[in-house]
């Protein structure tokens, strides 16, 4: 992970807002969490403004009923459109760039509960103004599952607790459902895959990573043997020496440029036809979002078609919406997710509400 928030603040910040005059009651801490990083908080009884500075943790709270509750957020409506035509009370919250935060900017802004990617030096700062800080970052499904009963547990609502409850038997059932017919594929039919990140940049995702975990259980290889980690930068010489059965491009990877196009074309997967776009939605499939279910079902049908010929990718990309997000994708609009296009009309921010 990177850091995404950086600076420093202490108690005599603190001092500084209340002598302004802008401080409010704190809320009553109704009870303790325990985050990724195995530090115990103690969380309001209803977090009223949270502030989420992890890009992927945005979607979890959403979907866990927390929207109206975010009043800061790294996602914006430029990077994310679909996270605001679903989740349009976004538009309430003030959007930052994380590097940016400190703890006074959390004062201003009355936060009593904020959600961040790493264990930094800026959590000491936002926890010394009293404002509880949980760390949410993972690496794979088990860690998905337990981050979403974190933050189940941080808001502390029924609903919330309800669907982290459903979400994790959903996902269970939905690993089940993609290993199960691939049980008999053999090692050496299961295709080699390369998810590449980034084209400019060259980047692309190895081994340890959520990205290497859904390859395998959709019933591929990981093409990029030696590397270890998302977004590792490699050289085009490299992938030809790979030289994948299958890529899947990221989102946001862009396409080869005239400097590639020469060794691109050759690649095994480009004669073959076997390059797919990444879907992306409320946030990207292929990453550390509550789409990931999704992501497994989609790998599965593409590797192995054959297999999943009763998978429908529109229709479970409209059921997983309606679902989890309470949103009723139309048929066109579930088919620009499957293409990682953005929706249209863009969404527009509501007259009055941050920019």
């Amino acid at each position: 992970m990177v850091d995404w928030v950086k600076g420093r603040a202490g108690i005599g910040a603190l001092a500084c807002f209340l002598a302004a005059g802008m401080a409010a009651i704190p809320p009553a801490m109704a009870r303790d969490v325990t985050d990724m990083a195995g530090t115990t908080q103690s969380v309001p009884d209803h977090p009223a403004r949270i502030a989420d500075l992890w890009f992927a943790h945005n979607e979890l709270v959403l979907m866990l009923g927390g929207a109206g509750q975010v009043v800061m957020t790294v996602d914006r409506p430029q990077a994310r459109p679909w996270m605001y035509t679903v989740f349009p009370a976004l538009f309430q919250a003030r959007a930052v760039n994380g590097p940016q935060v400190n703890a006074e900017a959390l004062l201003q802004d009355r936060v009593d509960l904020v959600f961040v990617p790493d264990a930094t030096a800026t959590i000491t700062a936002f926890r010394g103004v009293g404002v509880p800080t949980l760390v949410a970052s993972f690496r794979d499904v088990d860690g998905l599952l337990r981050v979403v009963d974190m933050t189940a547990t941080a808001l502390g609502t029924p609903q919330a607790h309800d669907t982290a409850t459903r979400y994790r038997q959903m996902m269970m059932q939905t690993v089940n459902d993609v290993r199960d017919p691939l049980a008999h594929v053999t090692a050496a039919a299961r295709p080699r895959v390369l998810h590449v990140q980034s084209l400019h940049p060259l980047r692309v995702d190895g081994a340890d990573s959520i990205v290497d975990e859904w390859i395998t259980l959709a019933g591929g290889r990981n093409a990029a043997t030696g590397v270890s980690g998302n977004m590792k930068p490699v050289s085009i010489e490299q992938v030809a020496a790979w030289d994948p059965d299958v890529i899947i491009l990221g989102p946001d990877s862009g396409q080869p440029d005239a400097g590639m196009q020469a060794t691109w074309q050759h690649l095994r997967a480009v004669r073959a036809g076997h390059v797919h776009q990444n879907p992306s939605g409320v946030f990207t499939w292929d990453r550390y979002g509550s789409e990931l279910p999704l992501q497994i079902r989609w790998a599965a049908k593409t590797l192995h078609p054959e297999l999943f010929t009763d998978l429908d990718p529109v229709g479970m990309t409209r059921d997983f919406y309606r679902t989890w997000f309470h949103y009723d994708l139309s048929t066109a609009q579930a088919q620009q997710i499957l293409a990682a296009q953005p929706p249209q009309p863009l969404p527009q921010a509501p007259s009055g509400t941050h920019p």
